[in-house]
């Protein structure tokens, strides 16, 4: 009985072990409220415009058939909701602005495995930032920020659950 039972939960280790997770480590969120501001008074946003996102002709950073810009317009649709702000055309409280951007040349001092010294390599990085402006004021109340290492050529269940993941995480420093 003793065997079977680590017989198990081996198995159940091992298969654990061998799932695949997305990674998050890189990823960095920060966001600033003013303090003066009662959140709660918010009920309803719009969007102001459409979002761009950098072109990316090569495809290195965002998989092909893969529309970042829906994606998060759709995560944080999601996450507002999650606080009671409604999506609303007609004088909305908020007014939600985003935008990503991608520098495909940034350099990052990593340390050589071999010779323990800091080496210069090319690490791409990618950050999104996310406004909520007041309406009535026209002053940004909210704001969040994103940032992590571009994974290139990765496909589009990791782009989106890195996306997911940052975004989820940001609104999470939204006040009540």
């Amino acid at each position: 009985m003793n065997k079977k039972y680590v017989f198990i939960l081996t198995m159940i280790i091992m298969l654990v072990a061998g799932c695949s997770t997305v990674p998050t480590k890189d990823i960095k969120v920060y966001a600033e409220a003013d303090p003066k501001v009662n959140f709660s008074n918010y009920k309803s946003y719009a969007w102001l415009g459409s979002a761009a996102i950098v072109n990316d002709p090569h495809g290195q950073w965002e998989p092909p058939a893969f529309d970042a810009d829906a994606e998060i317009k759709y995560l944080l649709d999601r996450e507002f909701s999650k606080h009671g702000i409604s999506q609303s055309s007609r004088n909305p409280d908020l007014v939600v602005v985003f935008s990503a951007g991608i520098d495909m040349d940034s350099l990052k001092l990593k340390t050589d495995p071999d010779t323990k010294m800091g080496m210069l390599k090319n690490v791409p990085q990618g950050g999104l930032v996310v406004v909520l402006i007041d309406r009535e004021t026209g002053f940004a109340v909210w704001t969040g920020v994103a940032t992590a290492e571009v994974r290139q050529n990765a496909d589009a269940k990791t782009t989106k659950a890195r996306l997911y993941y940052a975004v989820t995480h940001m609104l999470k420093k939204l006040p009540k």
